[in-house]
């Protein structure tokens, strides 16, 4: 049996399309608002987005990938990028999914296309963020997670009250926190995306990103981009986990 599903999003982009495509088409520019997936520039070309083949590339235009995954899953994601006047672009992306074969009930059909829908409007925010803010500075990408998987909504609520987020807090809200990571603790940052299963804050030389787990039964994780010329992955990574899997806290 085949299922497939898709998920489209359009926007206007704050950057010209070759500062769009190196942000979607570079190892480089992937750091600063994705994960870290390196390209090798060329149709047939390897990227390191799971078992990828560049299957588009049209530089400044058009850029898509292909990847297969274990269980009768593959994924196509495609980015269109149109120049506009002023100076700024128009992108169109999409992923489209396929799976051949009997659907796992510990991963369900429905949990993975909501997974993909909220997934995407988080990263194609981030990537706005990231062209609007940081455009073309060197980034390090640092990731953490809990060991187990969570169904409680109140472990991504936990972690909110810990980063020292008020209840009533709002997209657009500055803040002053204490960061691992960081000399001196505390940071400013603007809160530029909050929902249920998502925390965006943006640092004045970071994006700091928060992932719930509850919602698809899988852990709660982070994804940063720290674009300070001091960033240290690995003394921030080292501080993010010990801060993410503190139980005591």
């Amino acid at each position: 049996m085949t299922r497939e599903f898709e998920v489209r999003r359009e926007q206007d982009l704050p950057a010209t399309p070759e500062q769009v495509w190196a942000a979607v088409a570079t190892g480089a520019g992937n750091l600063g608002w994705l994960y870290p997936m390196e390209v090798e520039p060329r149709v047939g070309g390897r990227a390191t987005r799971g078992d990828s083949t560049v299957v588009a590339w049209e530089p400044p235009h058009h850029f898509a990938v292909r990847a297969t995954q274990d269980g009768g899953f593959s994924n196509t994601l495609s980015y269109q990028i149109e120049r506009v006047d002023g100076g700024t672009s128009h992108l169109r992306m999409g992923i489209h999914w396929v799976h051949t074969g009997v659907v796992d009930d510990a991963w369900r059909w429905d949990a993975k296309s909501d997974a993909a829908e909220k997934h995407v409007d988080f990263y194609q925010h981030a990537l706005a963020e990231y062209l609007r803010h940081f455009a073309g500075r060197p980034a390090v990408y640092v990731r953490a997670q809990r060991p187990e998987p969570t169904a409680d909504p109140a472990d991504f609520a936990a972690l909110r009250r810990r980063l020292g987020l008020p209840a009533d807090v709002a997209v657009g809200d500055r803040l002053t926190l204490d960061l691992p990571g960081t000399d001196g603790g505390s940071r400013e940052v603007v809160v530029d995306w909050l929902s249920a299963d998502f925390v965006g804050l943006r640092g004045p030389d970071a994006l700091y990103r928060f992932f719930n787990g509850s919602t698809w039964n899988v852990p709660i994780w982070l994804g940063h981009h720290l674009f300070a010329e001091d960033a240290d992955e690995q003394r921030a990574t080292k501080a993010w986990n010990a801060w993410l899997n503190d139980t005591q806290a």
